[in-house]
């Protein structure tokens, strides 16, 4: 059996580890490119939204490097992500491809189901190995969002930027190709140091919220690479969607960490009192969250034709007026442009600063309403 999976952010890494760990050979897709999105715009359904045609230009990569066995979170609810993996599976039998689809379901209420399903997907493993690999997967998992939390603190402030995000890259080579804990433990520290010696400018930071739909908000590629694009603007982003918590809240049912969703649906709830699907309403309530902090401003981002967030985007527009936060909303496909998303930020950021700068000047400009709530589509 050689399994792979679709890309998305650094989960391959973690996602790898486990898997060696269940002593199962690993397909890693090749990174995402030109290539891989053509080959998902060809073969799905023109109105298909883009995680589901990145993902299936993984698969056609992966299975033509070798792969016989495709690993696939499933799902329900009014999001399509659920369906995903039967409308890939059918798409790629009907161009002749010969693999077994495993769909891990989140379990109803026992995390004992999740490690029955993760246990099968192993090679004559016991109990205990199969714990030992999923403990050792999540370690990797969590020495890389530390190190990326740094990394997305120095980013704005270093004026040798480059160098920054040369480290951060490294990072992630380095981390998966780790063996322990020690050596884990010793790659982010290397890092932090190396961050720390960057030379530092002293122009004002914006801190700007990143929310929106999972895929879309963990994927460089699928957003045009926007948290580097807003780290060379001077911005600090903070990512509201972290690999942890969301399979500790989708997949672990909270068993791993304890969970922020409470108080994400605690702040939604004067605008939005009822899930609809996908991360519709944890995108209103991180964006309340995120303004009760003192953020400069939101950008909200999903790909195009997403049902939950075009909802919250348009329950978005009551929240930048009446908690006084500027918030921006982008939509990603196959055609989006870099050149045009970068004028978008440009602008944002431009116009954040100003915001900002009128502010600590004790000018009267209001916050809130169509000055500082600027909403557009991607």
């Amino acid at each position: 059996m050689k399994i792979t999976f679709p890309h998305m952010g650094f989960m391959h890494i973690p996602l790898k580890s486990l898997l060696q760990g269940l002593h199962r050979e690993v397909v890693v897709p090749p990174p995402i490119s030109e290539r891989t999105l053509a080959l998902g715009v060809k073969y799905a359904p023109e109105f298909a939204c883009l995680p589901l045609k990145i993902g299936l230009g993984n698969y056609i990569e992966a299975l033509e490097a070798g792969a016989d066995t495709i690993l696939m979170a499933g799902g329900w609810g009014p999001c399509r992500f659920g369906y995903y993996a039967q409308v890939q599976r059918d798409i790629l039998r009907d161009l002749g491809y010969d693999f077994h689809m495993v769909i891990l379901e989140a379990p109803d209420s026992r995390l004992s189901q999740l490690l029955h399903q993760l246990k099968q997907l192993g090679e004559k493993v016991s109990f205990m190995e199969a714990i030992e690999a999923i403990r050792f997967a999540w370690y990797k998992l969590a020495a890389l969002e530390k190190a990326e939390e740094h990394y997305l603190y120095v980013l704005p402030r270093s004026s040798e930027k480059e160098e920054a995000e040369r480290i951060w890259e490294d990072t992630l080579v380095h981390i998966d190709q780790a063996q322990s804990r020690k050596a884990i433990d010793g790659i982010v520290s290397s890092a932090i140091k190396a961050w720390n010696c960057l030379e530092q400018h002293s122009q004002p930071i914006l801190r700007i919220g990143l929310v929106g739909e999972v895929y879309t908000v963990l994927e460089p590629y699928s957003n045009q690479h926007i948290i580097r694009s807003l780290g060379r603007l001077n911005a600090e982003v903070t990512n509201s969607i972290k690999l942890t918590e969301w399979l500790n809240d989708h997949l672990f049912k909270g068993h791993l960490l304890k969970s922020r969703q409470e108080h994400i649906v605690d702040c939604a709830r004067p605008y939005l009192a009822s899930r609809v699907g996908g991360h519709g309403l944890e995108t209103v309530g991180t964006t309340v969250d995120f303004a009760h902090q003192g953020y400069d401003g939101v950008i909200q981002i999903g790909p195009l034709t997403c049902m939950p967030e075009i909802v919250a985007q348009s329950i978005l527009l009551r929240v930048a007026k009446e908690e006084q936060i500027p918030c921006m909303t982008l939509y990603f496909d196959e055609h989006s442009a870099n050149a045009g998303i970068t004028t978008r930020l440009e602008a944002f950021t431009d116009m954040l600063r100003r915001r900002k700068a009128a502010r600590v000047n004790g000018s009267s400009l209001q916050r809130g309403g169509s000055k500082s709530a600027l909403l557009s589509g991607g």
